[in-house]
């Protein structure tokens, strides 16, 4: 039997809470380093509007959040997660580098901020974990202020063709295998492929985000191994 939303995300939190310390190096070991210019490309898209508040939600250890700081030093930035131990993580980062963005716990479902806000709305690899994909994207479209913009960088399931086997049985095999052994926990890496393979393919997402009201493009990056949706709040 599936579990409850409610479960799922119990079950989310606590496992990427487990994952915190060793979360950035196993993101960089097993997307061979291409999970960087992934974000380089979503922070891009998210500041064409030049967007003077901007949220980024699932923000986990805060690479995305700092990384549109670094590149709008005069934008609000704020980052959100529902792990704690991520959280703070990203503040250290913050500290470290010298950049004022501060980082709360926040659910997806429920955002604590009020209607129109935010100019733009970034999420990295953090959609997919979330409990109800039409009420999560209702809530985006609620704290975004008219004109706003929605930027999703995900994992959608595996390309087809020679290429998607193969990668497929990576992802399914090997990374579930090296993450596990790295991290500690097996688990939380077999649950990535599992939720990749479960999350809806580029075509699907962006009708999603258009029966949410958003006006939505989307390019593939690295070969369809990821992709990046925008959606503009008219």
């Amino acid at each position: 039997m599936a579990a409850l939303p409610e479960e799922k995300a119990q079950q989310v939190r606590r496992m990427f809470s487990e994952i915190a310390p060793r979360y950035d190096l196993l993101n960089r070991i097993l997307s061979f380093g291409a999970d960087v210019r992934w974000r380089r490309r979503a922070v891009a898209l998210a500041l064409e509007k030049r967007p003077r508040r901007i949220l980024d939600l699932a923000t986990g250890t805060g690479d995305l959040a700092l990384l549109l700081k670094a590149q709008a030093p005069g934008a609000e930035v704020v980052g959100a997660d529902f792990a704690p131990p991520m959280l703070e993580i990203a503040r250290k980062k913050a500290q470290g580098r010298g950049l004022e963005v501060p980082f709360l716990e926040a659910d997806a479902l429920a955002l604590p901020f009020p209607e129109g806000l935010f100019d733009a709305v970034t999420i990295a690899f953090g959609f997919r974990n979330f409990a109800d994909y039409r009420k999560a994207l209702a809530e985006l479209y609620r704290v975004l202020a008219p004109g706003g913009r929605l930027v999703l960088l995900e994992f959608p399931p595996p390309p087809k063709g020679a290429f998607g086997l193969v990668y497929r049985l990576y992802f399914q095999r090997v990374l579930p295998f090296l993450g596990g052994l790295i991290s500690g926990h097996f688990g939380a890496y077999r649950y990535l492929p599992e939720s990749v393979e479960a999350f809806p393919p580029p075509e699907a997402l962006k009708a999603l985000m258009e029966e949410a009201g958003f006006r939505v493009r989307y390019e593939r990056l690295t070969f369809g191994v990821a992709a990046i949706h925008v959606g503009d709040k008219p």
